[in-house]
């Protein structure tokens, strides 16, 4: 099968985009490598993939990939994915968010895909939900622009279904950790605080340390969408572990799995715009995809920490 992967240098993308050509499938991938890394393609490259340094952004070049690969399934992982980012600059969040998602979709449209699979955000979207774990079902009340756009995109989502009968699913992740996610610069807590357990510098918690999040392994999720490209279902799905766990259940999961010692850590300020709770009701995803997540948390940690720099 030919398959599309935007964003497929990333972090989840480039996991997907192994697993894609780990069974057989042509894959073609969409990055401007502002973030993502050529190196994290490189087994898949030699394996026959293909890389595009295209921006999402820019429709034209979009276009062309389509034009030339032609793809049966399309994954659409590409985004602008910092929280802070969106509420500095929140028209820049929409014009990759949501433009770079209509970009996509046109293109799925206009070059015949059968299916797009786009990637939402859980936590992002039901913002400090008064219900836990959270359904698909509850009221969209998103604290930044980050989430705000990820629920437009969805929506367009929706109306290129509606308008054009192109098949759409958009999964909505929980906190997403595992290997190849970057321990510096803007990446996941997870993975700056496995960084930091390599290095012996004690982590840094915004806020009390109370605030819990869903965290689900990269490869659960991978799994997820190659499900969700076989299936016929078009409503938003969330992807998570649905448990909740706290930051500072995190440090102590680290300390469990680890032989080295992670430092206590520094309290500084809570951040403004993201969620005081999340964790996801993924019922819908057992019950429509028949996925369910396999990696629990200490084992994600173990496997990260194993294939780190520095690791003796």
């Amino acid at each position: 099968m030919d398959c599309l992967v935007t964003g497929g240098a990333g972090f989840i993308g480039s996991n997907l985009v192994d697993a894609l050509v780990a069974r057989g499938d042509r894959v073609s991938v969409i990055d401007d490598l502002s973030t993502g890394k050529r190196a994290n393609l490189d087994g898949a490259l030699r394996a026959g993939a293909r890389l595009h340094e295209v921006d999402v952004r820019d429709a034209r070049a979009v276009a062309e990939v389509y034009a030339a690969a032609r793809p049966e399934v399309v994954f659409h992982l590409a985004a602008q994915i910092d929280v802070r980012a969106s509420v500095r600059d929140p028209a820049g969040d929409a014009v990759s968010n949501v433009q770079g998602t209509i970009n996509v979709l046109e293109g799925a449209r206009t070059h015949g895909a059968r299916r797009v699979v786009n990637t939402s955000t859980g936590g992002g979207l039901y913002g400090d939900a008064d219900l836990l774990p959270t359904p698909e079902s509850y009221p969209i009340r998103p604290l930044a622009p980050y989430g705000q756009g990820k629920y437009a995109a969805e929506g367009y989502c929706g109306l290129y279904t509606r308008l054009h009968g192109l098949s759409t699913v958009s999964l909505r992740y929980g906190n997403v950790y595992g290997p190849r996610q970057d321990v510096h610069g803007e990446a996941g807590v997870v993975a700056i605080f496995c960084g930091h357990v390599i290095s012996g510098r004690a982590p840094t918690i915004f806020g009390d340390g109370r605030q819990t999040r869903d965290w689900v392994d990269v490869s659960d999720v991978v799994a997820a969408n190659l499900i969700a490209a076989d299936s016929p279902e078009t409503e938003p799905i969330n992807i998570g572990h649905g448990q909740e766990t706290s930051v500072l259940d995190l440090v102590s999961a680290l300390r469990d799995v680890s032989d080295r010692e992670l430092p206590e850590p520094a309290f500084e300020s809570e951040r403004p715009g993201e969620v005081r709770r999340s964790c996801l009701d993924v019922t819908r995803a057992r019950d429509e995809l028949g996925w369910q997540p396999r990696v629990q948390l200490r084992d994600g940690l173990a496997t990260i920490l194993a294939g780190l720099p520095g690791r003796p």
